[in-house]
């Protein structure tokens, strides 16, 4: 099969022949119909985030968000049968300890994540490798496509997530710091729910994206004081607010733009520079009785709930689909997102 593979950090990518995955007992191999090209593979690619240990042995295979059809199952499967549409989450459960046996397999103490960690290759392949796979995989429904499965594996269930996290109601206002991959979906969903959303961002043509999904508000951080325009658009300040970038700036300028009682919800995770420490102002968090909420992925029991969403059509993940690529053109979009230029997702369809 094809495969584009990193070899060396910050060098492009090579695609390669190499030899098609084979299941285990309990696992299956999926032939990949889409994948999403995340800026979590751009990180890895870089050599980021070594010190929360997603720092694979290099030549790997990356990709996290994916959709597809079984291929083969190993003999202890009961619940998948080859033909069968699925995708799975990017974080990869055991299926035994005890934050998957309590449905949040998202913190499984042996969690691994496609392409980010060794000895698990990812989806810039034509076939990838599912381990445990009555746990991992997620049958998709008839009218969710390879294309939107590829749309939701990372950032919009990420996204998803983090707003189930801030325990969003109808009426907040809701305010996410940029609107990349991450952003805008979570500006799909808050607006969805009912929530008032504001989009901050550096960008005009993101600020304007971000207002195409829902946002009735937009703070350019360039020309702004951040928390000073919320508070001003909200009359005290956001009961929700999303930092999707994970920079020291974005985490600041999101506490401060709560009102009391507020829950600051962290999705992205830091950059090289912060090194996984940010400051806050713990002063103000304690008197105001801020929450400072982690958030990540997107446990397998509530992929339910989203996919009924999108399939009923009140969320569209595949609405924030910049182009569909070739698997050759991989190197071009992580030049693009190195240079910022990526608006949405790009997804290969074609390998």
């Amino acid at each position: 099969m094809k495969a584009a593979k990193i070899i060396q950090h910050k060098k492009p990518l090579e695609i390669q022949t190499v030899s098609d995955p084979k299941p285990g007992s309990d696992d299956a191999v999926i032939k990949v119909e889409a994948c999403g090209v995340c800026r979590s593979d751009w990180h890895a690619w870089q050599g980021d985030w070594s010190w929360i240990g997603l720092s694979p042995e290099l030549p790997i295979t990356p990709g996290h968000e994916f959709g597809g059809v079984v291929e083969e199952v190993g003999d202890n499967v009961k619940s998948f049968r080859p033909g069968d549409r699925v995708t799975v989450p990017f974080h990869s459960g055991c299926g035994r300890c005890e934050y998957c046996q309590k449905g949040v397999p998202n913190l499984c103490e042996n969690i691994q994540i496609y392409g980010l960690v060794s000895g698990l290759e990812g989806g810039y392949a034509e076939y990838v490798l599912v381990r445990h796979a009555d746990f991992n995989l997620i049958r998709l429904p008839d009218h969710v496509d390879s294309v939107s499965a590829a749309a939701l594996g990372c950032r919009f269930m990420t996204g998803y997530h983090g707003i189930v996290r801030g325990k969003v109601e109808p009426g907040d206002w809701v305010a996410i710091h940029g609107a990349g991959g991450v952003g805008l979906s979570a500006i799909q969903v808050a607006n969805a729910l009912g929530a008032q959303v504001i989009a901050v961002d550096i960008d005009e043509e993101k600020l304007e994206m971000a207002k195409q999904e829902g946002a009735i508000a937009v703070v350019n951080a360039k020309k702004e004081n951040v928390p000073e325009a919320i508070k001003e658009i909200t009359k005290g300040g956001a009961q929700v607010s999303l930092d999707a970038l994970g920079i020291k700036d974005t985490v600041l300028q999101s506490v401060l733009s709560l009102r009391k009682g507020g829950r600051h919800v962290q999705v992205g995770l830091t950059t090289a520079e912060e090194g996984g420490f940010v400051s806050i102002p713990v002063d103000l968090i304690t008197a105001s009785e801020i929450e400072f909420i982690g958030s990540i992925g997107n446990p397998n029991p509530d992929y339910y709930g989203l996919l009924n969403l999108v399939s009923a059509g009140r969320l569209n993940p595949k609405r924030l689909v910049e182009r569909e690529i070739n698997l050759t053109e991989v190197n071009e979009v992580f030049d693009n997102m190195t240079q910022f230029k990526t608006k949405g997702f790009n997804i290969i369809t074609s390998f």
